[in-house]
């Protein structure tokens, strides 16, 4: 993936990170509505990216519903510093960021309003630092309110991940997504399929769930890459609970391959 700093939507100047932070590549991570499991894409998208020999960091943007660290078995606070804060890495070695880390229960609610959320993501670009990095991922909060708006307005992206799941309502929310980035002109990367289907352990047979798959015909009616469909684990689910999503070894991974090259 080549980098693209510095471009995006014309006429707003994008913020620069830390003095101490090399970041090669900036990709978020976004969806139009919750329950598609644009986190554990994230998380695992993360895994796949180190499993490469690159290094990685992970930037929470969803304030008010993280679950990142949680994913990653991450609880060690941010060491705070004169010169900024240095993100806790994970057990595999990817640097995590997320205000649950600097809260004093994982479950204190966080009830801000746009501008304090606004404040903290950007916050966790410039007072952070994150080092060399050839990637930085953003999991982004669902929609196109504060947070999305924020990241696209003023961090360097170099494109977007955009998760969907085969319910034709989840295909109507994310259509905004899709659109909100065409304006804002931020790339799109592609669009995955997420919970696509689930396979019978019994029998082996392939199970819609959440109906047929609608995410290839959506991705060639907004003109988007397809980037595939991808399957329900429950190998995934538990993983994700215990905070060992790096210890997934489950076809997910392997259909990560490539997205970002």
């Amino acid at each position: 993936m080549e980098s693209q700093g510095g471009h995006g939507q014309q006429g707003i100047s994008k913020v620069l990170p830390h003095e101490l932070s090399n970041i090669a590549h900036v990709v978020a991570v976004m969806s139009g509505k919750g329950g598609v499991g644009k986190s554990s894409v994230t998380a695992l998208l993360a895994t796949a990216l180190k499993r490469q020999g690159l290094s990685v960091g992970v930037l929470d943007a969803d304030i008010t519903g993280p679950s990142i660290p949680r994913m990653f078995g991450v609880t060690q606070r941010p060491e705070i510093t004169d010169v900024g804060m240095f993100p806790p890495k994970s057990g595999g070695g990817i640097e995590i960021m997320s205000l649950n880390l600097l809260l004093d229960s994982e479950d204190d609610p966080v009830i801000w309003r746009g501008p304090l959320i606004a404040g903290a993501v950007k916050q966790f670009w410039t007072d952070v630092i994150w080092g060399d990095l050839d990637y930085l991922l953003i999991d982004l909060p669902p929609g196109t309110g504060d947070s999305p708006l924020t990241v696209m307005q003023t961090l360097p992206l170099d494109g977007l991940v955009i998760v969907t799941s085969p319910q034709e309502l989840a295909n109507m929310v994310v259509r905004k997504a899709i659109k909100m980035a065409d304006k804002m002109e931020v790339p799109i990367i592609g669009l995955v399929e997420n919970m696509s289907y689930g396979t019978c352990p019994h029998c082996q047979e392939r199970l819609e769930m959440f109906g047929p798959s609608r995410g290839a015909g959506m991705a060639e009616d907004m003109g988007i890459p397809f980037l595939g469909a991808l399957p329900i684990d429950p190998q995934l689910s538990a993983l994700c609970d215990a905070g060992q999503v790096e210890q997934y070894e489950g076809v997910i991974i392997e259909k990560m391959q490539g997205w970002l090259e």
